[in-house]
């Protein structure tokens, strides 16, 4: 079991998680939770038992110095933190973590049995995965739910996907098992520029949390981060023929796949997230 420690009696937390490998396409997905823990300050209140759940010839322990001069080990594991962001009228449970190696199901059920000692309602997983998507447009993000309230709400689309998966989606499965409500948003990262990081990606994911918390995240440098990663993907493009056609050929698609259905929802959500985000700045 997590051993938690330091915390306070939590008001109707949310539980925010995402883990590094098969489920973590560029960093999207660990790097929202990064993001969150440094803009709502967050702080760790537990981890888990890392001998459990992984190969340690997989994930090895990291060796450096701390901020004192000591040598010091680091084991891959997972986190469990808390915050209390200003603006939102509820805690939040940060998981950030490495998809194990071993034993999923107990590490699932750890996981859920932390979530429950602190009082989580709602448990949200963060996924990306590569995708033929063109890096200039909008990144898709396609949530699940696993109640059909939720996906009402969230005007989300049954997932018809058949296949493997990851953590993610055993977790999501073991919290349908336990009735707990869950939502699972995956971004598309385009699979020609798969190396780490995504910034425009983890920028769309982190929309995805502003719609469903109704609550404006601090970006601080994401968004030029992101513009940066566009622009430096462009020169790439620009400097190879063969991936500026394969670009102009994904942008095709995807304009045409969009045009019947006009996107008129998918601007009115955004003009209701830089409405909201207006409305916290003033």
């Amino acid at each position: 079991m997590i051993e938690i420690e330091g915390t306070h009696e939590l008001v109707d937390p949310v539980v925010i998680a995402a883990f590094e490998g098969w489920n973590d396409a560029a960093d999207a997905a660990s790097g929202v939770i990064d993001h969150l823990m440094t803009v709502w300050n967050a702080r760790v209140v537990g981890a888990l038992d890392p001998e459990e759940f992984y190969d340690f010839q997989v994930n090895r322990p990291q060796v450096g110095t701390d901020a004192e001069g000591h040598r010091r080990l680091t084991w891959p594991t997972t986190h469990v933190a808390i915050a209390s962001p200003p603006d939102l009228h509820r805690d939040v449970i940060l998981i950030r973590g490495i998809e194990p190696n071993m034993r999923w199901r107990q590490f699932c059920a750890e996981l859920l049995a932390a979530c429950d000692h602190l009082g989580g309602q709602l448990l949200v997983t963060l996924g990306a995965l590569l995708a033929d998507t063109p890096h200039t447009r909008p990144i898709p993000v396609n949530g699940t739910a696993t109640e059909p309230e939720l996906v009402d709400r969230l005007r989300l689309e049954p997932s018809s996907y058949e296949g493997p998966t990851g953590i993610v989606g055993v977790l999501q499965d073991a919290c349908v098992r336990l009735d707990v409500p869950a939502v699972s948003y995956w971004a598309a990262v385009p699979h020609y520029v798969a190396q780490p990081p995504c910034p425009k990606a983890t920028l769309a994911l982190i929309g995805q949390l502003e719609e469903l918390l109704e609550v404006s995240i601090p970006l601080g440098e994401l968004a030029e981060d992101a513009r940066a990663w566009e622009r430096g993907v462009d020169e790439l493009a620009e400097e190879d023929e063969d991936i500026a056609d394969y670009v102009r050929a994904l942008e095709e698609t995807r304009d045409t796949a969009d045009l019947p259905e006009a996107s008129g929802e998918a601007i009115a959500r955004e003009f209701e997230r830089y409405l909201r985000r207006r409305s916290d700045e003033s």
